[in-house]
């Protein structure tokens, strides 16, 4: 697994300083607002948003209540189908699993689509250890890779990536002699080319899933692209990478949470293409892979499913919490450390890996509730990167001089005229500071804090001094 999350801090100061992250600030700031706009219009109003979300928020508290069931009749449908199914305890099982399936077969050239569980897992560098040639084909994933990077968003991996840049890397990497690559037309018609024998020399398609079910062992895929169906239906064998989590009981369920995803995701009302995979094929198919495998993720799953935190996993992946979300859109995806950037991957992160790796995470938050309110899946992100801080002090992650710090604020407040006696006593002495310019730029252990902004000069008493005075007491 690539590091996680230690080193927030620095990372997202770093990419607030750097003058070459301001481009990709503005692009996501032209960016977002219009995928925001796109959402409200395609849902047609803010009843139908919370009709369709209270929809899907019970059908997947319903699967996730009895997960066990659901599995056990999906892999016993799919089964039915000729595919296999295969559970992963962690992440290097699943990639001991793919590698075994990958070299029974004497693969040599692998086509992914894109997955978010196999980025978690760090599968491609497990196979390109092995001697394995793997190629990403969905179109961000394929120039991140190209340009040995890793996603920096959970829909668009390549959105801090300027059109520029990506010119740049096809002109170095492609080598397709003289051309201009003089608009994102070109740059797309190029990776197609590219990317085309790719798609017909793989041995193995792996690709991910939106949704297992259970009545028909059936898996979803939703794309823009189409390049999940080539993935999956022109190599002879097919791997689905994806968590237990994702399995719904019916296709109309599948369905219902399609309608939701999309709308939040890009704002269409519905993608280029969802695809249902129903196993190898059949006598009489003309296409379609000869052998199918479903590799099932839990990776801490199942604790978090019995823990305070189970309604992070009904996230359905839409990425719309981080288009709202003002910490990503300053410090950028890579800060985050790890797969998952954002409002989401500051709680689920520490969830999947251990809160101590992770500890700056559920700081990174301004309080706004923006998350909350644009969530399809209706997860109260505030209140659990809350619940977080508070295994962090419970825990002792907390450095101990914030600790401290809490523990004498919450005695204080504990002695109400005591603490009213602190606070004039400081509000007088910040307003003495401070009054000749009217902010306050440097406090004692506040020097990161005001590193950034001013705080301005607080008035000479407080509210509740003023307001005894005016009762005469």
């Amino acid at each position: 697994m690539q590091q996680h999350s230690r080193d927030f801090l620095q990372a997202a100061s770093t990419a607030i300083g750097d003058p070459e992250s301001a481009g990709t600030r503005k692009a996501l700031g032209l960016l977002m607002p219009k995928l925001r706009e796109q959402a409200i219009e395609t849902f047609g109003g803010s009843d139908d948003f919370s009709a369709l979300r209270a929809e899907v928020k019970a059908i997947r508290q319903h699967a996730l209540g009895h997960l066990a069931h659901y599995l056990e009749s999906f892999t016993s449908a799919a089964r039915e189908n000729g595919s296999a199914v295969h559970f992963a305890r962690n992440g290097n099982e699943l990639n001991d699993i793919v590698l075994d399936i990958c070299a029974r077969h004497e693969a040599h050239r692998i086509a992914k689509g894109k997955s978010m569980i196999t980025e978690e897992t760090g599968l491609n560098a497990a196979l390109e250890a092995a001697g394995f040639a793997v190629r990403e084909t969905d179109l961000g994933e394929y120039i991140i890779q190209e340009a040995n990077e890793t996603p920096s968003h959970i829909v668009g991996p390549a959105l801090h990536k300027s059109q520029a840049d990506i010119r740049e890397l096809f002109l170095d990497r492609h080598d397709l002699g003289e051309r201009d690559l003089a608009d994102a037309t070109e740059m797309v018609a190029e990776a197609r080319q590219v990317l085309r024998e790719e798609f017909l020399a793989a041995d193995v398609g792996i690709i991910g899933s939106n949704a297992l079910i259970a009545e028909n062992g059936y898996s979803m895929l939703v794309t823009n692209e189409g390049n999940g169906d080539l993935c999956a239906n022109l190599p002879p064998v097919l791997i689905v990478c994806t968590s237990v989590d994702r399995v719904l009981p019916r296709a109309t369920d599948a369905m219902a949470m399609l309608r939701l995803l999309v709308r939040s995701t890009t704002g269409q009302a519905v993608s280029c293409y969802t695809s249902f995979y129903a196993g190898p094929r059949r006598p009489g198919d003309v296409d379609g892979p000869v052998e199918t495998h479903f590799v099932l993720l839990d990776n801490h799953r199942s604790e978090i499913l019995a823990s305070d935190y189970a309604e992070m996993l009904q996230c359905i992946r839409c990425g719309a919490c981080l288009n709202h979300c003002p910490v990503y859109m300053n410090a950028g995806g890579h800060a985050y450390g790890w797969v998952y950037p954002g409002p989401m991957g500051s709680v689920l992160t520490p969830l999947l890996t251990s809160l101590e790796d992770s500890a700056h995470l559920p700081d990174a938050c301004t309080a706004c509730g923006r998350c909350e309110e644009v969530c399809p899946a209706s997860i109260p992100l505030p209140d659990l990167l809350r619940d977080l801080r508070r295994d962090k002090f419970e825990q002792r992650v907390t450095a101990r001089r914030w600790r401290w710090g809490m523990q004498i604020h919450a005695w204080l407040a504990l002695h109400p005229r005591l603490y009213q006696r602190v606070t004039n006593l400081a509000v007088a002495v910040m307003h003495r500071v401070g009054r000749r310019h009217g902010v306050i730029r440097r406090l004692p252990f506040a020097g990161g804090w005001l590193e950034a902004r001013d705080l301005p000069t607080p008035a000479a008493k407080t509210f509740q001094a003023m307001h005894q005075e005016s009762l005469g007491k």
